[in-house]
């Protein structure tokens, strides 16, 4: 007759139900997050077919012209502000995973933000009119990850970071050659 150490037999069922438990959380999180990823993947492509239509070129063509004309009292559209800011927004909740928002509109966002604090605070005085402070505060807060991950990468690279304004201007400047499409 086989004699069976029960007691045994209970610990090793127990902790290999706590592994399979474990792995399965494990796995489970693994897949939602791959999930989440392919999910901003895919908001990310929509927003720079968004980014590249034929009524946003339109719109940045308008904005980039005025911002280098040093004209920010005729801006008549802030669909590429608001644009940023929705990203920004969705960034700053995680919605959006910020290095692929980083590689698709980075160089957008740094130029258009620079072009729209110099040398007039044009965010500024809209602040100070409406008496809102936190207008486009998620766009500036994209702004500022943008410039985290720009330095960083580009530390690597260059050992330093290029000049902002410089940089801001040749994005501006081919903006405002963009014709619809």
């Amino acid at each position: 007759m086989v004699n069976i150490d029960w007691p045994s037999v209970a610990i090793v069922t127990a902790f290999s139900t706590w592994v399979l438990a474990v792995g399965t959380l494990f796995f489970l999180w693994w897949q939602t997050r791959q999930t989440q990823i392919l999910n901003s993947a895919n908001a990310v492509m929509t927003l720079r077919d968004k980014f590249d239509s034929t009524r946003m070129r339109t719109v940045r063509h308008h904005l980039s012209e005025r911002l280098l004309k040093q004209a920010h009292e005729d801006i008549a559209s802030i669909e590429v502000v608001t644009f940023f800011e929705l990203i920004g927004t969705l960034t700053h909740r995680r919605v959006l995973h910020e290095q692929l928002i980083w590689e698709a509109f980075g160089t957008w966002i740094t130029a258009y933000w620079w072009g729209l604090r110099h040398p007039v605070d044009w965010v500024g005085r809209i602040r100070t009119d409406l008496e809102d402070p936190l207008i486009f505060h998620e766009y500036e807060w994209l702004y500022n990850r943008v410039l985290e991950l720009d330095r960083k990468a580009l530390v690597k690279v260059h050992g330093h970071l290029g000049s902002a304004e410089a940089e801001a201007r040749r994005i501006l400047s081919r903006e405002a050659l963009l014709e619809s499409v």
